[in-house]
């Protein structure tokens, strides 16, 4: 499975991203799709994951509210919208996919195939 990852940039804070991960397979009722986050000298942290079938979302608590996560099946890929974006915001953003049960949703191990980042920078 091979995942890219596109949509980063420089927004001021307010602002909004649009990211954008495609698959190379049909990852609908095959993958847990998920984004994680990592800044620099940080781990790579959970940001948002969305079931098999799409059915359910899980976010991070510091997200909530802000970002959504969901999946477009026709074209194989999974989308983050991120809105009101914050400086904090900022990172390397990853996509991964993955077959874990829900509770290992947040752990990187958790995810097989890993997308090349994208860089989302918040500042005015």
């Amino acid at each position: 499975v091979q995942l890219q990852a596109s949509g980063g940039g420089l927004v001021q804070p307010g602002g909004s991203l649009r990211l954008s991960c495609a698959a190379s397979v049909r990852t609908y009722n095959n993958y847990v799709m998920a984004w994680f986050r990592q800044a620099p000298g940080k781990e790579r942290d959970f940001v948002a994951a969305l079931s098999r079938n799409g059915g359910s979302q899980h976010y991070a608590d510091s997200v909530k509210g802000r970002f959504t996560i969901s999946r477009d099946n026709a074209k194989n890929t999974v989308i983050l919208q991120m809105n009101s974006l914050k400086p904090e915001d900022t990172a390397v953003y990853y996509c991964a996919a993955g077959r874990s049960v829900i509770s290992q949703i947040y752990y990187p191990s958790a995810y097989y195939y890993w997308g090349e980042g994208t860089q989302v920078t918040v500042s005015s």
